[in-house]
């Protein structure tokens, strides 16, 4: 089987194919690396790569496949890990000079997980500067460029992920997102992203641990790929308190079902809230009649948002002031501009602020509660506009709206953030220049099977997954 056939097979389909024997680790493990060395110089999306230890470690797997030992569900898959995430004995680095060095003595919990599993470590892929912002740059690495047009941006945070993903570098991808890292570079990316409710996926270790703002989840090329990687990272630890006890095993079972019937309110400005880029508008509205075809029940409507913007924007700051606060008084010099208004936006919040934040936090999630009484599904752009120019830290305005700062043409994916409800990226299509654009669906608090599987049936109506970038060679 050749390196590109390999490649292209689904996480599910190199699985069982390892489990059969018919495809040693090994085998798959150098595909992949092979795939870095041709596609990785045009994108920059893997930084660091371990590709002596992960032959080593196929070369294990294949052992005790052969000795009947018992195997994880991702036996002999290839993996690299966001440089936020931190893997004992690989530089994670944070995209940061300051950490440019670093080497961790311990995994953190969902790297351990997909290890215990049988994933094999490749390396590690980009980030922005400590994972701030929807844009992947970095004074350590440099810039994550998109697959499909290497003059425009990959996404972020976990961009080097989405980029990896759809060239082929491997077959899932970890990530996390607080206000649409996950969501938004699987968008520009033409690849999935899940960001999960609070507490599906256990982070640890966490020093604000009670907080539900940034969660960790999976991405893959295809939905059902994603449910496959969320079934290992879901599942309790006693050392996240917001942990949900459902064990990850329940995200395994097929994602086929019959969609007639679906309650599916669609918004392509959130209500009216947001400017968006009419090329997204127009790839959405051709997009959204796929569930119509399917026989679900379309309507206008839209979550009252209200209070979304400052809820996010204050809890937000407050955690990067907690996060940050000691390198801005020792190395403010290696802070991005950007990140260092957040931290001191940060510093400046009183108490009184937060708990206001705190009290409209509730007050979304209860309307939230409510709004998918009445459906089961909202349909939203996940990003307010295509893939950007690269050499941008954000785009200025949208629809001739000027953006405030780098955090304003986020809304789209940031807004549902604060909800807590699970939010599903997958492909929906192209603009007339070929970049792709990425339907959200959001379903109703902990109902990440309903998003999903509304998600694979979409995937199958539309097929736009099966449009991989071009590479050279």
């Amino acid at each position: 089987m050749s390196t590109s056939d390999i490649c292209l097979m689904t996480a599910r389909e190199l699985a069982a194919g390892l489990r059969r024997e018919e495809l040693s680790a090994r085998e798959v493990v150098r595909a992949h690396l092979d795939r870095v060395e041709l596609a990785n110089p045009r994108v920059n999306a893997i930084v660091t790569l371990t590709a002596e230890l992960a032959l080593d470690a196929a070369a294990r797997a294949d052992e005790r496949l052969a000795a009947g030992d018992d195997v994880g569900p991702l036996h002999g898959l290839p993996m690299a890990h966001k440089d936020t995430h931190e893997t004992a004995g690989i530089r994670t680095s944070y995209g940061s000079p300051l950490l440019a060095d670093y080497v961790p003595a311990r995994d953190e919990l969902i790297v351990r997980r997909l290890r215990e599993a049988g994933a094999i470590t490749l390396g590690k892929t980009n980030v922005p500067e400590f994972g701030a912002g929807s844009h992947t740059f970095n004074p350590v690495f440099g810039v994550t460029r998109n697959p499909y047009d290497t003059t425009k941006s990959a996404g972020g945070s976990s961009g080097g992920a989405a980029a990896a993903l759809a060239c082929g570098m491997h077959p899932l991808a970890d990530g996390s997102d607080m206000g649409g890292s996950l969501r938004n570079p699987a968008s520009f990316c033409n690849v999935v992203g899940l960001r999960p409710s609070p507490g599906r996926v256990p982070t640890w270790p966490a020093a604000m641990a009670w907080t539900t703002m940034a969660v960790q989840g999976p991405m893959a090329r295809t939905v059902a790929d994603t449910a496959f990687l969320l079934s290992v990272l879901a599942g309790p630890d006693p050392r996240c308190p917001i942990s949900l006890e459902t064990p990850g095993a329940a995200f395994a079972q097929p994602l086929e079902a019959d969609p007639r019937g679906l309650r599916v309110a669609w918004s392509p400005d959130l209500g009216g809230l947001l400017p968006v880029d009419p090329r997204v508008t127009a790839v959405l509205e051709a997009a959204v009649r796929t569930f119509t075809d399917l026989g679900c029940a379309v309507e206008r409507d839209c979550l009252d948002f209200t209070g979304a913007d400052e809820v996010f924007r204050t809890l937000r700051a407050w955690q990067f002031a907690q996060a940050h606060a000691d390198h801005l008084d020792t190395r403010r010099d290696l802070l991005k501009p950007s990140l260092i208004r957040n931290v001191e936006e940060g510093r400046r919040l009183s108490g009184e602020e937060v708990a206001r934040a705190e009290v409209g936090h509730t007050e979304l999630f209860h309307r939230a509660r409510e709004f998918f009484e009445r459906y089961d599904l909202l349909l939203l752009p996940v990003s307010q506009v295509p893939p950007f120019d690269a050499e941008l830290e954000y785009p200025a305005e949208i629809d001739g709206e000027p953006m405030r700062d780098y955090l304003d043409w986020m809304r789209s994916a940031y807004f549902v953030s604060a909800t807590g409800s699970p939010a599903l990226s997958v492909p929906a299509g192209f603009t007339p220049d070929g970049l792709p654009v990425g339907l959200q669906i959001v379903g109703p608090h902990r109902a990440e099977m309903t998003v999903l599987r509304a998600g694979h049936a979409f995937e199958q109506a539309t097929r736009c997954t099966d449009r991989r970038p071009g590479l050279p060679g």
